[in-house]
């Protein structure tokens, strides 16, 4: 993605490629083994490890009973969970709190990240037929105006790519020595 293309462009693109390719039974599958309990509203694998299990998925924007769920990027993959708790139980949320205090740049960048989370979910949410009347202006992560979990803020960047969420960049690189999408360091056999 380049940043001559507007935010509407960039998640109509991005919404096309990940529903081009629908979860499988297997993806969730492997995801119900990873979170200990059924991907309610997953339609998609956002992201994959460097071996092809699920990191990140993508969730319709109304669950199963119309239950409105917000969180369009969820993190799945366990080694990229304990990660990225990791830096969060150390206190880099304030770290990354602070640097949106302080750098007009950043904070631009991640008020952009929010608003390419709001269009990429519009065009999912278009695309399944679901409403976001009950979320609507709500993205994930405490976007735009704090870091409230870097859960979501990981997954958005495993999903839209580096430059998507700069707060996203930075959790990626300070967990690099633990986790990295490009190797595969599964630790548990989760496949049927």
């Amino acid at each position: 993605m380049t940043q001559d293309m507007t935010i509407i462009e960039q998640a109509e693109t991005l919404a096309a490629k990940v529903l081009a390719t629908p979860a499988t039974d297997q993806d969730i599958d492997t995801v119900n083994k990873q979170l200990g309990r059924y991907p309610r509203g997953m339609i998609a694998v956002g992201a994959r490890c460097a071996c092809g299990r699920p990191l990140a998925v993508v969730t319709r924007p109304l669950l199963p009973g119309g239950v409105p769920f917000p969180t369009t990027c969820y993190l799945t993959g366990p080694e990229a969970v304990k990660a990225i708790s990791h830096i969060e139980a150390e206190g880099r949320m304030k770290e990354y709190n602070d640097l949106l205090a302080e750098d007009a740049e950043v904070k631009a960048q991640y008020e952009r990240a929010h608003e390419l989370y709001l269009a990429f979910r519009h065009e999912i949410a278009k695309a399944v037929g679901d409403s976001e009347e009950h979320i609507e202006g709500t993205s994930a992560g405490g976007m735009p105006v704090r870091v409230k979990c870097l859960h979501a803020l990981l997954a958005q960047t495993l999903v839209m790519g580096p430059g998507a969420n700069p707060i996203g960049d930075l959790a990626l690189q300070a967990i690099r020595d633990e986790f990295d999408p490009n190797v595969c360091r599964c630790a548990v056999d989760i496949e049927a």
